[in-house]
């Protein structure tokens, strides 16, 4: 690739993440704050440590979000992710779940 062409890309790149709404999430930050999510479900989503723990990388957004407020609230129940997700703000939920959901999921079944 020209390197003029490599400036437009990044810079087109740069411009639409810029215009995302705030509800959608910043992936950069969500890599920033997902340290303790990493120790489960790996860097990028795809580690499953437990056989009950999912793999999250390439989840929907709308369901990641979905299942964070639900363990912060208590409406759903797992002593772990409760603990976790109860200090997550929705800025910080929507910020994660934009990660895993950009992140490719496993290749096979």
């Amino acid at each position: 690739m020209k390197p003029r062409t490599l400036a437009n890309s990044l810079a087109a790149g740069l411009l639409l993440t810029a215009a995302l709404p705030a509800w959608a999430g910043n992936p950069a930050r969500g890599l920033e704050i997902s340290q303790v999510c990493q120790s489960c479900h790996g860097e990028d989503g795809n580690l499953a440590l437990e056989e009950d723990y999912p793999i999250i990388a390439g989840q929907h957004f709308n369901y990641l979000v979905r299942a964070l407020r639900d363990y912060r609230s208590g409406d759903r129940d797992h002593a772990i992710m409760s603990s976790f997700a109860r200090d997550l703000s929705d800025q910080d939920i929507r910020d994660l779940a934009a990660w895993y959901a950009r992140q490719d999921g496993p290749l096979g079944p």
